[in-house]
């Protein structure tokens, strides 16, 4: 028997009321990302250090009815991360949903791999989560709810060659994910990742028109082609909503099932 106090199925994917903060969205994935939680109701703040570029992409956004802010700071220093945190809260309101997007790649053999950009990778795609999740997870606990879904990566699973260091990153991001799950559900927050594929950004331009790898892919890839950045918002949504309160610890990956076999 089904329990008349539950809200209708559609309605557990309404953000509505919610105040979603989503790093690294003034383009690619993060801005899609950033649009999807917008579409569902979700008041967004976009993040990036280039206030021109924040400045785009939230005109874009307003262009289509949606409810959008800004808040530019850097993720990777701690001190510009809790001003920045804090100014959200106090400005736009209380975060409900966190989405750790900011990264970056860079591409090299591993035995050529400059010191200084395995430790920008690291303080990027590592030490952002961390920072940031942490400020966010601080303010989340005395209300004892809360969304964090860090973005992940078929790169969490699996190497290819020339970036060793941006694997590392990503499977670090993914263990980060289960810790800060284990410590932060009983407090009635879910942390999950959400892990892209192969998607068509500014950033893979570059592999985009290189028709040997995109040969490559479609092979590799059980759906045969390159994803594209609108179709990772029904699992965006997903995780930021109320349909998965019981879902933690969980990397939910969207790559055409290209982690599903050899």
């Amino acid at each position: 028997m089904t329990d008349s106090r539950l809200p209708p199925a559609l309605g557990l994917f309404d953000l509505s009321g919610r105040t979603a903060l989503v790093t690294g969205s003034s383009k690619g994935i993060g801005l899609a990302l950033a649009q999807a939680l917008a579409s569902a109701g979700a008041r967004v703040v976009l993040n990036a250090r280039d206030t021109a570029r924040l400045d785009t992409a939230a005109r874009l956004l307003r262009e289509h009815g949606l409810s959008v802010e800004t808040a530019a700071f850097d993720v990777t220093d701690p001190a510009a991360v809790e001003a920045g945190i804090a100014d959200i809260e106090q400005r736009v309101g209380a975060i409900d949903i966190l989405v750790n997007n900011a990264g970056m790649q860079h591409r090299t053999p591993f035995a050529d791999f400059p010191v200084e950009a395995w430790q920008q990778l690291s303080r990027t795609n590592i030490d952002s989560v961390f920072l940031v999740g942490r400020a966010v997870a601080q303010r989340m606990i005395p209300r004892g709810r809360g969304k964090i879904i860090n973005v992940c990566s078929v790169q969490s699973e699996l190497a290819r060659p020339g970036i060793a260091p941006y694997t590392a990153t990503k499977g670090a991001v993914k263990m980060l994910t289960k810790g800060m799950a284990v410590d932060l559900g009983a407090h009635g927050i879910q942390v999950n990742g959400l892990g892209p594929g192969y998607f068509k950004t500014e950033l893979t331009q570059a592999l985009v028109a290189d028709e040997t790898f995109t040969a490559w892919l479609s092979k590799r890839t059980p759906a045969g082609r390159w994803g594209d950045v609108q179709e990772l918002a029904g699992a965006a949504i997903f995780l930021a909503s109320e349909a998965s309160t019981f879902v933690n610890g969980h990397i939910l990956y969207v790559d055409g099932g290209i982690t599903a076999g050899l």
